[in-house]
């Protein structure tokens, strides 16, 4: 198994941001320059990175967006250029060797300050929230719904980005239109809802529940669209993003065994972590268990068997 990686460094390229999982960067220091997200093998748990590193998962996750960015494109374009190294600048090339399968080129989004969230079975947050006040993000439920029960109809619950405290909260479509205006929240709602759809038709037919996901859209502005299209953005329907569950084990009524990092979870929980800094390292079987998790998940979706054609 190959050493995960944990941090990139492209010389001189201008870092923009270094997230939980993704660092980014632009090609140049030209305004409005395209951008490099590279998925590195960092995983957190509880808003904290952990010590230990996934090898590949960098790997599996972008090229998991690849497959969906490709599969998604009659209903929504994508921000992706290209994943292809030899595609990228010049001045990439020297640092093949850390991009390489993991890296994607896009065009600069101006993004929206929402996330898009989808939900069509009743888990997570929306699962807390149905307890505490019998609906989700202000949208009323029956009563009487379980853990993991399927909703009547997928719902859409957007939340707002928050960038203190490592949160995102969740806010009423209403809320939404304050902040985006009603024509741009309306679309993305309503692109949202297709995109679920058209996924969860395809996983259904793989054996597989996608319960929920969220997406991240952006404007791109050009000669053609000065005021701006809608584009999908950052990463699409990975483990990362999404809950995926085996249908042959979904039960509902309580939590569902899923293809993510709740492996992790229940691991740190067992060892009574405080979800203080510093983060614990992993232990191997911890480390290998689920890189073989994401691996299933990436099987499962591309149909692919392993992550080495890249291209």
């Amino acid at each position: 198994m190959a050493d995960a990686l944990l941090t990139s460094d492209l010389g001189s390229l201008p870092l923009l941001a270094r997230g939980k999982v993704r660092d980014i960067y632009a090609i140049s220091e030209a305004p409005g320059a395209d951008l490099l997200f590279i998925a590195t093998d960092r995983i957190s748990a509880f808003d904290h990175v952990l010590g230990s590193g996934i090898p590949d998962k960098g790997r599996i996750l972008t090229q998991i967006s690849k497959f969906w960015f490709e599969f998604l494109a009659d209903l929504v374009p994508s921000h992706v250029i290209s994943t292809a190294v030899a595609d990228f600048p010049a001045a990439m090339q020297p640092y093949a060797s850390q991009l390489e399968g993991r890296t994607m080129l896009v065009r600069r989004a101006e993004m929206f300050p929402v996330e898009c969230v989808v939900r069509g079975y009743l888990s997570g947050s929306g699962w807390k929230d149905y307890q505490a006040t019998g609906g989700i993000c202000g949208i009323p439920l029956p009563a009487g719904l379980r853990e993991s029960d399927k909703l009547p109809q997928p719902i859409f619950t957007p939340a707002a980005k928050i960038n203190t405290g490592g949160h995102d909260e969740n806010i009423s479509f209403d809320l939404m239109v304050e902040t985006i205006g009603a024509a741009h929240a309306e679309a993305l709602r309503d692109l949202t809802l297709a995109i679920y759809a058209k996924a969860s038709e395809y996983m259904a037919a793989k054996g597989v529940i996608l319960a929920d996901t969220k997406f991240e859209f952006g404007l791109i502005r050009d000669a053609e669209n000065p005021d701006g299209k809608i584009t999908l953005a950052d990463e699409v329907l990975t483990p990362d993003s999404s809950r995926y569950w085996p249908a042959d084990r979904y039960a509902p009524g309580g939590p569902t065994p899923s293809f993510d990092k709740q492996y992790v979870r229940d691991y740190l929980e067992s060892i009574r972590w405080n979800k203080q800094a510093p983060a614990p390292a992993l232990p191997t079987d911890v480390i290998e268990n689920t890189r073989e998790k994401y691996m299933q998940a990436f099987r499962l979706i591309t149909g692919r068997t392993g992550i080495e054609d890249h291209a």
